[in-house]
């Protein structure tokens, strides 16, 4: 076998999707922590928000989504449901400022998070789902608390909560999540992920929950693709991925793939009627 088959492989198309994986943009926790990580024990980090610097850091996030045209191609946006991850979502994903007399509910509301900003318009913009399997390691820090479901609905009135059983946050505690059961928690949403009909969806999530999910891929490429896919991710960042049905998860029938023979005739190729010619020659 020649390296070249050994060093890259085939996969069916319509077994795989094309994950885009955002970490937030800098929030008040990561300028806090950094200084003194007993920050994190604050309760006046709670469910923390995005900073004027992060702020900055989505807006420039867009503008490479709209040059680079991948804006025009994610058919779903899966949010964790904490503020500042819907922040960076409808800041990078949603539409223009939300001008009064629209339709449309918008996508975030006016100063949301003490942040200034501008309400941000839905329309044009792909569906926003918030999903709590993909939330940051949970508990004892209170930035990673969520409010109600109730309280986000006012904030991010376009965004999809359907999904999110309990108004109140009943998955936070105060011991924290150990790292092996935000993997398997990960790895659960990353099955989940195959119930979507979708191909090419954004997920704006954490760096825990990345760096503990992606930790355990790569074992079977080459050195610096593992290093790749398993580094930290810095404040909204955005990395591309293919994920892979290998397991026929959830898997859809091929939307591109033609079975030809329409009309039907004789199509048996060379190599096969070499084939077919020589066992029939060798039992005559």
């Amino acid at each position: 076998m020649g390296t070249a088959a050994v060093d890259q492989s085939l996969y069916p198309l319509h077994r795989c999707k094309t994950i885009h994986l955002v970490r937030h943009a800098q929030g008040i926790h990561n300028v806090e922590g950094e200084k003194n990580h007993d920050a994190y024990m604050s309760e006046d980090l709670f469910d923390a928000q995005l900073t004027p610097l992060g702020w900055k850091q989505v807006a420039n996030l867009q503008n490479h989504v709209k040059s680079c045209g991948l804006s025009k191609r994610i058919e779903l946006v899966i949010v964790s449901p904490l503020l500042r991850t819907m922040q960076t979502a409808a800041g990078v994903f949603g539409g223009e400022a939300h001008a009064d007399g629209n339709k449309e509910a918008p996508l975030m509301t006016q100063n949301v998070g003490d942040s200034n900003h501008p309400a941000i318009s839905s329309l044009n913009s792909p569906p926003f789902l918030a999903v709590e399997l993909c939330r940051e390691q949970i508990g004892n820090h209170p930035c990673d608390k969520r409010r109600t479901i109730s309280e986000y609905r006012n904030m991010f009135p376009a965004i999809d909560f359907s999904l999110i059983e309990t108004d109140e946050d009943t998955w936070w505690t105060p011991e924290r999540e150990k790292r092996e059961e935000v993997t398997a928690r990960g790895l659960k949403f990353l099955d989940w992920l195959w119930t979507r009909q979708e191909k090419e969806i954004v997920i704006v999530t954490h760096s825990s929950f990345l760096f503990n999910t992606l930790s355990v891929f790569g074992n079977d490429c080459h050195p610096n693709v593992k290093s790749e896919i398993g580094k930290h991710f810095a404040n909204c960042e955005l990395r591309s991925i293919v994920l892979v049905d290998r397991g026929m998860i959830g898997s859809d029938e091929s939307s591109t793939n033609y079975p030809g023979k329409i009309p039907s005739g004789p199509d048996l190729p060379s190599d096969l009627a070499d084939d077919k010619h020589s066992a029939n020659g060798s039992t005559n």
